[in-house]
């Protein structure tokens, strides 16, 4: 009788489970997300498939990205007898158990076990340590869960004897998908019922969700629950239903419309015009409606090159510093660096003379071609047979580690592509500068020179449109 109630109290609790619970996959074919790990073919898909996990695995991966799912998933396919433990939950006592179960149940069965720790990183040192020599040994095979990177937070030992496969943010459209299986399962979802949900307020949920399906479905499901049926049995999913449901407000903000990119726009000419408040306020905006943080930080990069340069080299040195940092943090802490980032930019002194290159990538563009002069050719090939590199003067020999000669083509001498905008330390660079070029004039008897003109901001987007270097 007690099984029988056991059994009875299992199928209410299933039934009465959260959504997100209900609609866990519980197989590779009802899987979503991480193709990059499970997708058809990849290696993991293919152990799973063929239940030869033998090696321990450890899955990291921010809150709701699939890693307990993936577990049950592997529990659904194998004939291994599946165990779970909670690291927050759980000590060492039950983990003697397990093992002693598990040993127990190879010795007398031949049936291999699979351990899932959950949080696997709220073990101290000493309860991972307690896992080693039944890994190594193969008494278990360990499937470890974690929202910490595992190179620090799980003891190297471990780490050395799994494989870790990091679990990215899910896609906008892997949680549309979740969404819209949730809405037409009759099993486990409201296929039963007639569920509307606007298609805004299905890009709110996704939106503010940030890759996590289990906030998606949590605010679905709360959404359903609590708004009536109208006159025609229907529950209708509003915007206003939709923003309540998962208590943030939308705002005006499409990641792939006018709206994105105005308020990018609007960032860095904040950036550009030294206004930190208005810069943290589009900054903001962006951050709340969901835009991808390592979006913001490459602006910022590319913000730090174009519109600080030289005038403070340090611009370039933290933006960079605080992308990498933003890697290795993520969010909601990741928004430190991002925030640091913003305001040195924005308060760093200002120019924007990087520009100089499109002005020779556009006379390189007009001007016929030219050849490098003789003395600047490689000399390691051609220097005997063709004079190359003769002439040459090495600078470091020379005092102050310069001396002046010819490095531009002959027509093009006295010409002056770089000016100088004498902010911050590019006011130093201004000084070197003018004496160089008056010695190099003197030296090569240069009398005719031309500082060419700064292109204005229409001229160089002309010019980047035509420039194939790099990434668009």
């Amino acid at each position: 009788m007690t099984d029988l109630f056991d059994h009875a109290l299992q199928e209410r609790l299933t039934q009465e489970a959260p959504l997100a619970a209900r609609m866990r996959p519980r197989s590779l074919g009802e899987f979503v997300g991480q193709e990059h790990i499970v997708g058809e073919g990849r290696l993991l898909y293919r152990a799973i498939q063929a239940d030869r996990l033998f090696s321990s695995i450890i899955l990291w991966g921010p809150p709701g990205t699939g890693k307990t799912t993936l577990a049950q998933v592997i529990a659904h396919h194998t004939d291994s007898h599946f165990t779970t433990l909670s690291a927050v939950m759980s000590g060492k006592a039950d983990l003697r158990q397990v093992l002693k179960e598990a040993r127990n149940r190879r010795k007398m069965y031949q049936i291999r076990t699979i351990l899932f720790v959950d949080e696997v990183h709220r073990w101290n040192k000493a309860q991972q340590d307690g896992l080693l020599p039944h890994v190594e040994n193969g008494t278990i095979t360990l499937i470890g869960a974690t929202t910490e990177n595992p190179y620090f937070e799980v003891i190297g030992a471990l780490v050395s004897r799994s494989r870790v496969f990091q679990l990215k943010a899910l896609r906008d459209e892997d949680i549309r998908a979740l969404l819209e299986r949730a809405l037409v399962d009759e099993e486990r979802g409201y296929g039963k019922e007639q569920v509307r949900l606007d298609p805004d307020a299905e890009a709110h949920l996704i939106r503010v969700a940030g890759g996590d399906a289990r906030n998606a479905l949590n605010a679905l499901e709360l959404a359903v629950e609590s708004t009536p049926e109208d006159e025609n049995g229907q529950v209708h999913i509003t915007l206003e239903v939709a923003q309540d449901s998962i208590q943030r407000r939308a705002v005006l903000y499409d990641k792939d419309g006018d709206a994105h990119y105005d308020t990018i726009s609007a960032f860095i000419k904040a950036i550009r015009g030294s206004d930190p408040d208005a810069a943290l306020y589009w900054l903001a905006k962006m951050l709340y409606a969901g835009e991808d943080p390592r979006f913001v930080m490459r602006r910022l990069l590319i913000s730090a090159g174009e519109d600080i340069g030289l005038a403070d080299p340090m611009g370039l040195v933290v933006a960079n510093a605080a992308a990498q940092a933003f890697d290795f943090v993520g969010m909601p802490e990741g928004v430190y660096p991002i925030v640091t980032a913003t305001l040195y930019l924005a308060t760093a002194p200002k120019s924007n003379s990087t520009g100089a290159y499109f002005k020779a990538f556009d006379l390189i563009e007009k001007a016929s071609r030219t050849n490098v002069p003789i003395h600047l050719k490689d000399a390691s090939r051609d220097g005997k047979a063709l004079g190359h590199g003769k002439g040459y003067k090495y600078p470091h020999a020379h005092p102050d580690h310069f001396l002046p000669q010819q490095y531009l083509p002959q027509d093009l001498l006295g010409t002056y592509f770089y000016t100088p905008s004498g902010q911050g330390y590019e006011k130093e660079i201004e000084e070197r500068l003018k004496r160089w070029r008056e010695a190099q004039r003197k030296a090569l008897g240069i009398t005719e020179t031309e500082n060419l003109p700064d292109l204005s901001e229409g001229e160089i987007k002309t010019i980047k449109g035509r420039h194939k270097g790099g990434r668009k």
